[in-house]
């Protein structure tokens, strides 16, 4: 079994809780907004920060080199748009693509029928790493076989690609035991960290 990581979802969680979870332990924090990103992230450099919520490209600049791991990449365009900036920095920006694995059109990410094909495209550009594949079940029901199809395919997608993509984020306070018997190899978690709202 892959070792699973836990990051605390800090969405509109203060910069005094966010430290306060640091000095109990957790190293890694993540964001829905770029706006909250930018104003946590240089309080607490030494934390491990990533975007976690949809990206927008007029966005990128704010993220590359602060966030870790962008795990919100869903379109070619988002892909350009993030491997310009990376260059432009000097730097290489590791992502994830979100998959809508369950074609929900409430929520963001690339359908199934989409992830070989940008998974290519991102393989392709020199500034971006693709580390594996983040997504998020429907809010009832049992959600391991939509965790299973993402295991599935992020393995598919590594024999494609003829290498390793080690990161399957899903999971949150709710189901997180469910995720990591699924393979998840990161787990989201908030309330669960935090507290209620």
């Amino acid at each position: 079994m892959a070792e699973v990581a836990l990051l605390a979802a800090s969405k509109m969680r203060s910069a005094d809780e966010v430290r306060e979870a640091y000095g109990a332990g957790i190293r890694v924090f993540g964001e829905n907004y770029v706006v909250e990103l930018s104003a946590k992230a240089p309080t607490l450099p030494q934390a491990e920060w990533h975007l976690i919520g949809h990206l927008q490209r007029n966005k990128v600049p704010k993220v590359v080199g602060t966030a870790a791991l962008v795990q919100s990449l869903d379109s070619v365009r988002l892909a350009d748009e993030l491997d310009r900036a990376a260059r432009l920095r000097g730097v290489v920006q590791p992502v994830l693509l979100e998959v809508n694995v369950a074609g929900e059109a409430s929520k963001s990410g690339l359908a199934l029928a989409e992830v070989h094909s940008l998974a290519r495209q991102v393989a392709s550009l020199s500034a971006l790493e693709l580390r594996g594949l983040m997504t998020m079940p429907p809010p009832r029901g049992d959600p391991r076989p939509f965790y299973d199809t993402a295991r599935d395919l992020r393995d598919g997608l590594a024999e494609m690609l003829g290498r390793p993509l080690p990161v399957l984020s899903f999971g949150m306070s709710d189901d997180l035991e469910a995720a990591i018997a699924c393979g998840s190899t990161l787990v989201r978690v908030g309330t669960a960290v935090f507290g209620p709202r």
